[in-house]
C-alpha cells in the first residue's frame, strides 16, 4: 500500500522528531535527523544530523556529522564533523575534519588523524659517498 506512494520529499532517512524521546542503540544505512531527544549508542553509515531542538546522550558513529543541538558523548567519524553556532559537544571527538562555527562549543579533546602516507624512495644509481680524512688522535 505504502510502497505504490510516491515520494513528497527527498528525506531518505530515520527522524527522531521534535518532542519525541527515544532510547537504544540505533543504526542506520542512511542518514539520522534528531531533533527530539535519544539517549543510547548511534550507529550510521550516512550523515548524522543533531538539529537545534535535538539533544543526543550519545557515542555516534557516522560518515558526516551535525551538531546544532546538544551532544553529550564521543563521536567518531571518518569524515567530517561539523560544529554549528549553535552546537554544543560535550565528549571526545576522533574525527578527519573538524569544523567549529563561532559560538559552537566543544568541551572535550578532539584527534585529527589523517590515514599515513609512505614514501617509497625511487630506484635510482647508488651513490658512493668520499668519506673525510679524520686527523688522528695522538
Amino acid at each position: 500500500m505504502f510502497k505504490d506512494q510516491k515520494k513528497t520529499n527527498g528525506w531518505q532517512g530515520t527522524l527522531i522528531g521534535q518532542g519525541s524521546v527515544a532510547e537504544g542503540k540505533l543504526e542506520c544505512e542512511k542518514s539520522l535527523r534528531i531533533e527530539g531527544s535519544f539517549h543510547g549508542e548511534i550507529q550510521c553509515e550516512g550523515q548524522v544530523i543533531i538539529g537545534e531542538t535535538g539533544e543526543a546522550r550519545s557515542n555516534i558513529k557516522g560518515s558526516e556529522i551535525i551538531v546544532a543541538g546538544k551532544v553529550i558523548g564521543d563521536i567518531a567519524s571518518e569524515g567530517r564533523l561539523t560544529i554549528t553556532s549553535s552546537g554544543l559537544v560535550e565528549g571526545n571527538v576522533q574525527v578527519a575534519k573538524l569544523i567549529i562555527i563561532e559560538g559552537g562549543l566543544l568541551n572535550g579533546t578532539s584527534k585529527m588523524e589523517q590515514q599515513a602516507t609512505v614514501l617509497i624512495p625511487a630506484a635510482g644509481p647508488k651513490k658512493k659517498s668520499k668519506k673525510a680524512a679524520q686527523p688522528e688522535a695522538g
